[in-house]
């Protein structure tokens, strides 16, 4: 922490007077001008730190002291009042961003070098004629190999000005050592990760989170689905953790009639704040199911709840998270930011979906298990609501506020589990490392497979299985797969087309037999229309 344990009386003493300082500037009844103005007060809490820095006895870390009250301060606000220390916020801000300036690969630090698993499509990267399994060794002049690597010198030297040229060394098999110029521009992070035809006449749309740039990539996504005769959409928000609030009802905009109300939010004051639906969206008579599960949240708990309050469509799946707080980012001052509850959010028949947190964080954070033990998971039977909750949406049908949105039809998790192990190998990156290793033995070759002959003749083996299996046995990860092969088979697929072809066919691949979906196309023959 970077000071002794014998100056915590001295420490709690500052902590509790910059917990003062700090509450008395984040007071919004004040004009911005007024925030931050001369108060006798707060110049003596800075005197108090100056008189520490120049001249207590010992050195102490007061940078430290203040984060360290700053987190104490919003822990004890709600679990979703954070601070985020200058190191994050780029990285924070680039992912709500949608984009960033870069040469547009995703590569690994594979062993001592920067090994490309592919190019963004489109980006400076492909255009510059980079293929997956590359090894970047130089950018400029500075040396990209070694066992010295850090993500951040990386991210540095492939990082840039936009419209700056970057001269990188490259090693390929078969071909050796050559020198290739990259123009640095904008690349672009997805939040649409597919979008596809699930049926003759319904499209699939899943979106991973909700960034600035969201609303754009669906709305793109919708219009080509809608032009290979879609007359129904699902959504995939499973495992969406939120983001941006206005491109979730741009996209609620898109199926619901001019003037619907989509969501209001209410601040301390009482103040309420109405979000209407306000032009003629392109899909405002189809059918639509959003997909949801535990892990849904914020933004897609807006988006799902503006659907069903107005009886405009079908929620499939398992309760939601059950995050109602909106969050402002404010920038400190030295490049580091605090994101502070500054409203809740209510649905359009008044609920509020916000899960308690009055035990505290830790207990609201692992909430998740209490509804495991009560096999809310597994059964509708157990969700918990209150009848002092209840609410009724126009058409009729009762809704419940106090912790989530729960789903018009439910589906139960997987018992076996094992699509979690699965996936948790997979967001690991073990799988994907695996996958790398293997795709790199034969790389011209894969290279030049062909989309649909990998979708349509293509077979992960048993050498592939087994290898993976070692290949874990190797690390000291411990799983049992022994009567889920098929299943490790389609993810091993999705994994190397994920690499080869994009996040696209990735979904579409684990997609095949999924639950929820399942359910929608039944649901759609029954033609049950909203």
């Amino acid at each position: 922490m970077g000071y002794s344990k014998k100056y915590l009386p001295l420490l709690l003493g500052v902590a509790v007077g910059a917990g003062i300082y700090l509450g008395s500037k984040l007071n919004f009844s004040n004009p911005s001008a007024k925030l931050f103005s001369y108060n006798a007060k707060k110049e003596k809490l800075n005197r108090l730190i100056d008189y520490i820095d120049y001249e207590y006895v010992d050195e102490i870390n007061t940078d430290s002291i203040v984060e360290v009250t700053v987190n104490r301060i919003l822990e004890n606000l709600d679990p979703h009042s954070v601070y985020i220390p200058p190191e994050e916020l780029e990285g924070i801000t680039e992912s709500m961003q949608g984009d960033f300036i870069g040469i547009g690969v995703s590569y690994y630090q594979y062993r001592d070098t920067i090994a490309v698993i592919n190019t963004i499509k489109g980006g400076p990267s492909e255009k510059s004629g980079l293929l997956p399994g590359d090894r970047i060794l130089m950018a400029d002049t500075d040396t990209l190999f070694g066992a010295d690597l850090t993500t951040n010198r990386l991210a540095d030297k492939l990082k840039g000005v936009d419209n700056s040229v970057v001269k990188l060394k490259v090693y390929r098999r078969g071909t050796g050592v050559f020198d290739v110029k990259v123009r640095r521009g904008r690349v672009p992070l997805q939040s649409v990760d597919a979008a596809y035809m699930i049926a003759e006449n319904i499209g699939y749309i899943k979106v991973n989170r909700f960034a600035e740039t969201t609303y754009k990539e669906f709305k793109k996504a919708l219009k080509a689905l809608k032009k290979e005769g879609a007359t129904a959409i699902v959504l995939d928000l499973r495992d969406n953790g939120g983001g941006f609030i206005a491109p979730a009802l741009k996209m609620a905009d898109e199926f619901l009639a001019d003037d619907t109300l989509m969501m209001f939010t209410k601040n301390k004051k009482g103040a309420i704040e109405n979000n209407f639906a306000t032009k003629a969206g392109i899909f405002e008579q189809g059918d639509i199911y959003v997909l949801q599960n535990e892990n849904s949240a914020s933004a897609s708990e807006i988006f799902a709840g503006a659907i069903q309050d107005n009886d405009r469509g079908m929620i499939v799946g398992r309760r939601s998270y059950g995050k109602g707080l909106v969050q402002r980012e404010m920038a400190l001052g030295d490049g580091s930011a605090v994101r502070l509850t500054i409203s809740r959010y209510y649905t359009p028949t008044g609920r509020s979906i916000q899960k308690p947190y009055e035990n505290g964080n830790e207990a609201y954070f692992n909430e998740y298990l209490q509804r495991y033990k009560n096999g809310e998971l597994q059964s509708a039977d157990s969700i918990q609501v209150a009848d002092s909750l209840k609410f009724k949406t126009p058409g009729g049908k009762v809704v419940y506020g106090g912790g989530g949105i729960i789903p018009d039809v439910f589906v139960s998790k997987d018992t076996t589990r094992v699509g979690e192990t699965l996936s948790y190998l997979l967001r690991s990156g073990v799988m994907g490392r695996y996958v790398f290793e293997e795709l790199d033995k034969k790389r011209g070759y894969y290279n030049a497979l062909p989309k649909n002959e990998f979708v349509t003749t293509f077979e992960v083996n048993t050498e592939l299985v087994d290898g993976f299996m070692t290949y874990l046995q190797r690390r000291n990860i411990e799983v049992e797969l022994t009567n889920y092969e098929e299943q490790l088979r389609k993810f091993l697929k999705a994994a190397m087309a994920q690499q080869l072809y994009g996040t696209d066919l990735f979904e579409k691949i684990l997609n095949q037999d999924d639950k929820m979906i399942k359910k929608v196309i039944s649901l759609s023959k029954r033609k049950t229309v909203y």
